[in-house]
């Protein structure tokens, strides 16, 4: 085996166009005949003649998540520094309403999810959309109640 023998088969070798009727793609080299396509260096895509475009004269669809948007995210240690500074008091529930007036959490969420991130030193009570799992153990660890709301 030598160097020169050898042949790379990578991919396979293209259609030879225009080499006669035997070849498969002989004559119009698979063109069809005539008109603007059968000629080289036609990009014809989407243009309209100078009209616009069907896609540019339609409207913008597609989909837009809207789950995301209106869910404010909390941690426990943000509430709990909070509560540390003496800004809520411990007999108070907290909820969306209150961490908006202490503005803890922007006027724009409708909806409230406590995460779990953060050590808890005191016990409160919790009135929420959605809750993470550790969250929730936290808070019933430390003598607290979680409520959810629909």
């Amino acid at each position: 085996m030598k160097l020169n023998t050898l042949i790379s088969r990578r991919s396979k070798n293209k259609k030879r166009l225009g080499r006669g009727i035997g070849s498969t793609k002989g004559k119009t080299s698979g063109r069809g005949h005539k008109g603007q396509k059968s000629r080289s260096g036609v990009a014809i895509k989407s243009f309209e003649g100078g009209q616009m475009p069907l896609y540019r004269r339609l409207p913008k669809r597609g989909f837009k998540s809207t789950k995301s948007k209106d869910i404010a995210l909390i941690n426990l240690s943000k509430i709990q520094n909070t509560i540390k500074k003496k800004k809520i008091l411990l007999n108070t529930i907290i909820n969306l309403q209150n961490l908006q007036k202490l503005n803890l959490i922007n006027n724009k969420y409708r909806k409230l999810k406590l995460l779990g991130s953060g050590d808890i030193k005191s016990k409160f009570d919790v009135e929420v959309n959605f809750i993470s799992k550790s969250a929730k153990e936290k808070i019933v660890k430390s003598g607290g109640k979680v409520t959810l709301i629909k």
